[in-house]
């Protein structure tokens, strides 16, 4: 029996700002996790699976912005539940880790907080596509909103800037604030993780979350 088959999946989904590093660490957790036996599917939000990233071209492509954060929170809505139905819910239920760059925190902060959409309208939208499918683990990249919104123009080059890397420096800022409120929040499921050190350090302090929240053994349902 591979360590894989011998312990329940794990959900965990990386969040933060523009240029916090979100692919490039959820890649070596994968890496990671793969080395130490255990099946690891990566995906992302907006995307993940063949409805959800056509979804997420429009989303990303600014085009239903002039609709408004509810239009915008109901694709997102739409694309994650296609999301938990073909990605992410089979991994889980075959016992795989699933490694996700954003989810359900990343609609509560864009849409939400920074869209000033009613938080019950947010539960309601949240509540109905993930249902009892949330994450185990959430780190939180976390770095001053300079640093990450020159990474993310490093990082892009001479590409187009997208929906929410246009915004100003007051959104980047309100969506920090944003995500350091859910981690406040959600403590026994958050963890804060600081994103303005190299990427090997930045690597090793997700690890040392991953380890003591989901494989040591008197983590909840590992074997």
């Amino acid at each position: 029996m591979n360590a894989t088959s011998a312990r329940l999946g794990r959900f965990i989904t990386l969040e933060g700002g523009e240029g916090a590093g979100k692919s490039t660490q959820s890649r070596l957790l994968a890496e990671r996790l793969r080395l130490r036996g255990f099946e690891c599917v990566t995906t992302r939000e907006p995307g993940g699976s063949p409805g959800a990233e056509r979804l997420r071209e429009i989303l990303l492509s600014g085009a239903v912005a002039p609709l408004g954060a509810t239009a915008e929170a109901l694709l997102f809505t739409a694309a994650r539940i296609d999301h938990l139905d073909h990605t992410i819910r089979p991994a889980l239920a075959r016992g795989a880790f699933v490694v996700c760059d954003r989810f359900a925190d990343s609609t509560r902060a864009y849409q939400g907080a920074l869209g000033n959409l009613d938080p019950v309208l947010i539960r309601a939208l949240e509540h109905t596509a993930v249902g009892r499918t949330h994450p185990d683990l959430t780190l939180i990249l976390d770095l001053p909103v300079e640093v990450g919104l020159a990474r993310a123009n490093a990082r892009r080059g001479d590409a187009a800037a997208d929906r929410f890397e246009r915004e100003g420096q007051a959104f980047h800022e309100g969506l920090r604030k944003a995500f350091l409120e859910i981690a406040a929040q959600e403590p026994a499921r958050c963890a804060v993780i600081d994103a303005s050190r190299s990427v090997s350090e930045i690597a090793d302090l997700i690890w040392a979350a991953v380890e003591s929240r989901l494989l040591a053994p008197s983590a909840k349902g590992v074997a």
